[in-house]
């Protein structure tokens, strides 16, 4: 399989091209900066500049864009929209590494995490910006898209267990009562979805056991 990773040099980034790499995909990552992945190609290009051109006859392209400040926030939107745009009528699918705040209390979907009272207050403006980006990849029917979605506690540096717990648009914990995930898990995760194809226009989460 051939795979794109946009955002390339970004932590989540690094850990879902190693994966890759390690079971024999063939990476493509592309960045603003020079190259600091284990990618077996390398574009250097900023994601707005990408073309149709550059992620023709990939099988999946990953985006793993990533702002945090007040003025760059809106890029979540814009960012997805152009790769969606390019990707538009293709075979190729998209994999988004997604945000937890969006995922949902319970059953009933009509509340996310990041509206409930307990909800920090410092992560409200970054999960409210990939909630909206969620919303609107929800509505493009022309791309096969997925969006993964971490656990709440999201550790960098955490290992690699081997082991994750698939579910779905509810807030998950595991047996322990925690929602925790590690970057090398959930890359884990991220490369067995490129692989297995599943879950195309769905949004979906990972967590560790």
């Amino acid at each position: 399989m051939k795979i794109a990773v946009v955002a390339g040099n970004g932590r989540a980034a690094r850990k879902i091209i190693s994966e890759a790499v390690s079971r024999g995909l063939e990476v493509t990552a592309f960045g603003r900066r020079d190259n600091n992945t284990d990618a077996q190609h390398y574009v250097k290009k900023d994601i707005f500049d990408l073309t149709k051109e550059d992620l023709a006859g990939f099988d999946a392209v990953v985006d793993a864009f990533g702002a945090w400040t007040e003025e760059t926030l809106p890029m979540h939107s814009t960012s997805l929209a152009h790769l969606s745009d390019i990707l538009s009528g293709s075979d190729t699918r998209l994999l988004v590494v997604g945000g937890a705040g969006s995922l949902y209390t319970d059953a009933s979907h009509k509340l996310m995490i990041s509206e409930a009272p307990d909800f920090p207050d410092d992560y409200k403006p970054v999960a409210n910006a990939m909630a909206k980006s969620l919303k609107e990849l929800r509505q493009r029917s022309d791309v096969k898209w997925t969006y993964v979605s971490p656990a709440a506690e999201f550790e960098a540096d955490g290992k690699r267990t081997g082991e994750y717990i698939l579910a779905g648009e509810e807030f998950t914990v595991n047996s322990k009562g925690v929602s925790v995930i590690s970057y090398a898990d959930y890359a884990m995760a991220m490369v067995d979805e490129i692989v297995k194809g599943n879950h195309i226009r769905q949004r979906i989460s990972v967590l560790g056991k």
